[in-house]
């Protein structure tokens, strides 16, 4: 018997189904591979800020900001975005955070990254370059800084309403911010239901008094050791962020040339500007609050577990919020204050917003 004869034709069926097969998936890429994801566009822009006119720190207040649109903006002339605007942290600036200029995250990448997993809905985000003199502005009111928290919730606000296509109600604004952005997240956003209904806190600081603040001697020492602007460009982290956060809660319009008053002066803690700083931690002033709290449609927060005055705070933000019995995200993860920021923003933040801003007009 010839069985040559009888396996040729089966043999030849195979190789024509295998051909067949190959020809399909080269031709056709999207049913061997999902399509990317479009970019987005970043434009940086100027917004003028009237709050922030007259600060003693002479900021222009023409302020940089960013914005990310998403990559159907300009396609789809007839839709609309929520919006999150996300607040940078100290010494840090928009530029960072959006590959401007040497960065550590590149956050539309991030963001682009999360809507090709499929792990978020397109949105506008907004970062306003809040690094002043003092190298951070602690988005604060202050005659010294400039009000700054009335330049993001009202001003800037207006402005993106106005020049980009967003859905300007509050159900579609979202807050967030790492590390002195998550400070200025909560301090702003406890303030204006009206404007935000969602926050996201990446590693807040300054949420608790600084009860060591004009304590230790050789902290101290540093701090006065700082005579002119040069010095205090040379200065170390903590004492840059000592005179950021004394222009920001203890402002001085007639103590030149900083325009503020310090927490130690002569070697000696001065008490009532360490109430001024108390006066200005968020687990401090919260309780005036809980009613603004209580109309957000989401809150949400998280700090490394190495971070550890950090988490240790938002801790007690977690009792606080369980205590009035207000919903709530918190979450402590394996890391610390800048390590894993991008993959929490990725994972986490991108979801949080699709999941509780609303992309139509007059939903909640």
């Amino acid at each position: 018997m010839n069985f040559d004869c009888i396996s040729s034709k089966p043999a030849a069926f195979v190789y024509l189904a295998i051909s067949l097969a190959v020809f399909v998936a080269s031709t056709i890429p999207a049913l061997s591979q999902s399509a990317p994801v479009q970019p987005g566009t970043v434009e940086r822009i100027k917004v003028h800020g009237k709050s922030l006119e007259g600060n003693l720190e002479g900021d222009s207040p023409d302020r940089d900001v960013s914005v990310y649109l998403p990559p159907s903006y300009k396609m789809d002339r007839n839709r609309r975005y929520p919006v999150v605007y996300f607040l940078h942290g100290f010494t840090d600036s928009d530029a960072q955070w959006y590959g401007f200029t040497k960065h550590w995250i590149n956050l539309p990448e991030v963001i682009e990254k999360a809507l090709a997993e499929g792990k978020g809905k397109e949105m506008i985000i907004v970062t306003p370059n809040a690094y002043t003199r003092y190298f951070g502005s602690m988005y604060s009111n202050s005659v010294t800084t400039g009000n700054w928290e009335d330049y993001v919730a009202k001003e800037l606000v207006a402005y993106i309403d106005k020049n980009y296509r967003t859905i300007p109600q509050a159900a579609s604004r979202g807050l967030a911010g790492h590390s002195m952005g998550g400070y200025g997240t909560i301090r702003i956003g406890q303030k204006h239901p009206e404007i935000f209904s969602s926050l996201y806190l990446l590693s807040p600081c300054c949420m608790t008094p600084n009860a060591n603040a004009g304590r230790n001697p050789e902290a101290v020492a540093r701090i006065e050791a700082v005579k002119t602007p040069a010095d205090l460009e040379k200065a170390d982290f903590g004492t840059k962020a000592a005179f950021a956060s004394a222009a920001a809660w203890s402002p001085n319009p007639t103590n030149a040339p900083f325009y503020l008053d310090l927490p130690v002066q002569n070697g000696e803690p001065q008490p009532t500007v360490l109430a001024k700083w108390a006066a200005n931690a968020p687990l401090a002033m919260i309780d005036q609050y809980i009613s603004n709290i209580r109309q957000m449609k989401a809150i949400a927060f998280d700090a490394g577990d190495k971070d550890a005055s950090i988490a240790a705070s938002i801790k007690v933000l977690d009792g606080i919020l369980t205590n009035y019995q207000i919903p709530h995200t918190y979450e402590e993860y394996e890391g610390n204050h800048i390590n894993k920021i991008a993959d929490r923003i990725e994972q986490k933040v991108l979801q949080f917003f699709t999941n509780n801003l609303a992309f139509e007009k007059g939903k909640r």
